[in-house]
């Protein structure tokens, strides 16, 4: 499974690269603020709207601490699909928010 850190990611949005980023919380969750631009798929919701995902394209996987996206990067990897983890989640985050 490919990882990545916060620092990372945020460091990538400051230079203006094009992310792909899914957050899998619960909506109640998101809703407290999400990486600007992250798309909200709950974890639950994943394998019913992974269509909506292009296999061409690579997606970083976000949660609070990493362990549901840990699971979603697994799921999402088995069916051919481009995702990294984003390690420690929202608790790691330090950049802006939405």
């Amino acid at each position: 499974m490919k990882e990545i850190t916060a620092k990372e990611v945020e460091q990538l949005l400051q230079n203006g690269t094009p992310l792909n980023i899914i957050d899998v919380r619960e909506v109640e969750e998101v809703a407290a603020g999400k990486i600007p631009g992250a798309v909200n798929i709950p974890l639950g919701l994943i394998e019913f709207r992974m269509n909506e995902l292009s296999k061409e394209k690579e997606y970083i996987i976000v949660c609070r601490s990493g362990g549901r996206s840990a699971r979603a990067t697994q799921f999402l990897e088995s069916y051919g699909y481009n995702v990294t983890n984003m390690l420690g989640g929202m608790l790691a985050w330090e950049g802006p928010v939405e």
